[in-house]
C-alpha cells in the first residue's frame, strides 16, 4: 500500500515512535504517537506506583484485625463463635465478590474497577471501628473485603494488559508489595495502637490512610479504557490469524473456562496454597506458643514466615516466566513445606527458626500462582476469566481449612493432627501445581 511504503521507524530508549512522514501518510496517527509517549513516561510510572499501592492495601484489613482480635472481641462483646468465623470471612468474600470482577471490568474498564475497590477498602477500614456493634463491624469488614476481592482478580489482568512483556517482573513487584503490606500490618498494628493511646478503634482505622494514597494514584486510570500501543499490538498478534498488521481482532465470546483442565488445576493449586496461608496467619503463632515458645518469640517467628514473601515474591515470578514449565518451582516450594511441617511436628522448639524459614519459602506459592494465571492465557480477556475462576474457586476451597484445624485441635487436645493435615495437603498441592505449570493456554484447551 502507498501509505506503508512511506513509513520509517526509529527506536529511542526501546520505544517505537513514528516519523513525520508516517504521520502525514496515516491520518490520526499523531494522537496515537503522543499517547505512546505518554505511556512510556509519567503514565507508566504512575501506573506502576498505583499497582504497588493497591497491592499494599490488599491484606492490612485482615492482618491488622488479627493483631487486635482479642481487644475487638472485648470491645464489641463478640462471641467466640463469631470471632472464629472471622477467619473464614476473607476467603468467602474473595470467592463471592471476585467472580464479578471480569464483568465489571468489561463494562467500566479495569482501572475504574480497581479504583472503586480502593475506595471500598478505604471506606470499610475507616467505618468498621466506629460502626457501633458486631453487625456493623462485620458489614464494614465485608465492604473492605469486597474491594480487596475485585482488586485481587484484576491485578493479573492489569499486568497482562499494560505490561505484556514484563509479566514476571511486574507480578513480582506486585506480590512483593502485597507481602510487605501483610507483614507491616501484622507487626506494626499493636505498636501503632499503643502510640495512638491504646484504643483498638484508631489502631484499626489508621490503615485507611494507605487506602487514600491508592485511591489518589488510580484516579487518572478511571477513564483509561485502552492499553498502550505495545500491549494492544501484543494482544492483536495473539488473537488475529494474520499476525502483526492483521488489525484488531473481533470481539470474542467468553471462554468456556470450566472445560479447561489447566484452569481447574490452577484453581485447586490456588485454593490449597490459600488454605496453607490462612492456616498460617490464623494458627501458626499459637502452635509455637503451645509448644513452649514465648508469645514475643512466636510473633517474631510468624513475622519471619510472612516477611520471606517480600524478596521471594519478586524473584519467583521472574524465574517462572523464563521456564517453559513451572513444575520444578512448585516441587521446590512443596518440599520446603513438607520439611517445615515435619520439623514442626517432631521438634517445634529446637528448630523453630529453621521451620519458620522453610514455611515462609513454601508460602511463596501465591506469587507463583498469580504468575501462572498470566501465563496460561494469551489475551487480557482470557486472563480476566482465568483469574476470576481460579481465585474464586480457589478461595472457596480454602474456606474449610482454618476451621478444620481448629476443630481437630479442640477434639485432639494437641497440634499433632492439625500439623499432619497441613502436611498431607501439601501433596495434592504439588500434584496440581505441576499440572497447572505445563506450557499451554486455556484458549488452546477449550476454544470458544
Amino acid at each position: 500500500m502507498p501509505s506503508e511504503e512511506t513509513r520509517t521507524e526509529t527506536r529511542t530508549d526501546k520505544t517505537e515512535t513514528l516519523t513525520a512522514t508516517e504521520t502525514r501518510a496515516v491520518p490520526g496517527q499523531a494522537s496515537s504517537t503522543s499517547s505512546t509517549r505518554a505511556w512510556t513516561t509519567w503514565t507508566t510510572r504512575l501506573l506502576m506506583l498505583g499497582i504497588v499501592l493497591a497491592a499494599f492495601n490488599l491484606r492490612p484489613a485482615i492482618t491488622s484485625l488479627g493483631a487486635l482480635l482479642e481487644e475487638v472481641r472485648d470491645g464489641l462483646g463478640m462471641s467466640g463463635s463469631v470471632a472464629g468465623l472471622l477467619t473464614s470471612v476473607p476467603p468467602l468474600c474473595f470467592a463471592v465478590f471476585g467472580v464479578t470482577a471480569p464483568r465489571l471490568a468489561r463494562r467500566f474498564g479495569p482501572g475504574a474497577v480497581v479504583w472503586a475497590g480502593m475506595v471500598a477498602i478505604t471506606a470499610g477500614l475507616l467505618i468498621r471501628p466506629y460502626a457501633g456493634g458486631t453487625a456493623g463491624f462485620l458489614a464494614a469488614t465485608a465492604l473492605a473485603l469486597m474491594g480487596i476481592a475485585v482488586s485481587n482478580v484484576l491485578m493479573p489482568v492489569i499486568v497482562k494488559r499494560y505490561f505484556p512483556d514484563q509479566v514476571g517482573s511486574m507480578t513480582g513487584l506486585y506480590s512483593m508489595a502485597l507481602a510487605f503490606g501483610t507483614s507491616i500490618a501484622a507487626a506494626a498494628t499493636v505498636p501503632v495502637t499503643n502510640a495512638l493511646g491504646g484504643g483498638w478503634q484508631p489502631g484499626l482505622a489508621v490503615w485507611a490512610t494507605l487506602g487514600v494514597a491508592a485511591v489518589l494514584a488510580w484516579i487518572p486510570f478511571v477513564r483509561h479504557r485502552e492499553a498502550p500501543q505495545s500491549a494492544s499490538a501484543s494482544e492483536r498478534t495473539a488473537d488475529a490469524p494474520g499476525g502483526r498488521g492483521a488489525g484488531p481482532a473481533p470481539e470474542q465470546p467468553p471462554l468456556r473456562i470450566t472445560r479447561s483442565r489447566t484452569a481447574w488445576a490452577l484453581a485447586v493449586f490456588f485454593g490449597l496454597q490459600a488454605t496453607a496461608a490462612y492456616i498460617t496467619m490464623g494458627w501458626m503463632a499459637q502452635i509455637f506458643r503451645d509448644s513452649g515458645v514465648s508469645a514475643g518469640t512466636a510473633g517474631l517467628l510468624l513475622a519471619v514466615i510472612m516477611v520471606m514473601g517480600v524478596p521471594l515474591a519478586f524473584v519467583i515470578p521472574r524465574v517462572a516466566t523464563r521456564l517453559p514449565h513451572q513444575g520444578p518451582i512448585v516441587l521446590v516450594l512443596g518440599v520446603c513445606g513438607l520439611a517445615g511441617y515435619a520439623g514442626l511436628y517432631f521438634a517445634p522448639v529446637g528448630g523453630a527458626w529453621a521451620w519458620a524459614l522453610l514455611l515462609g519459602i513454601s508460602n511463596c506459592a501465591f506469587p507463583l500462582a498469580l504468575t501462572m494465571v498470566g501465563m496460561r492465557a494469551r489475551t487480557g480477556a482470557g486472563v480476566a476469566q482465568l483469574s476470576a475462576f481460579a481465585q474464586s474457586t480457589g478461595y472457596l476451597i480454602s474456606i474449610p481449612g482454618p476451621l478444620l484445624v481448629g476443630v481437630l485441635y479442640q477434639h485432639s487436645g494437641g497440634w499433632g493432627l492439625p500439623i499432619t493435615l497441613m502436611c498431607a495437603l501439601m501433596v495434592p498441592q504439588i500434584v496440581v501445581g505441576v499440572l497447572a505449570g505445563r506450557d499451554r493456554t486455556v484458549e488452546d484447551e477449550v476454544g470458544r
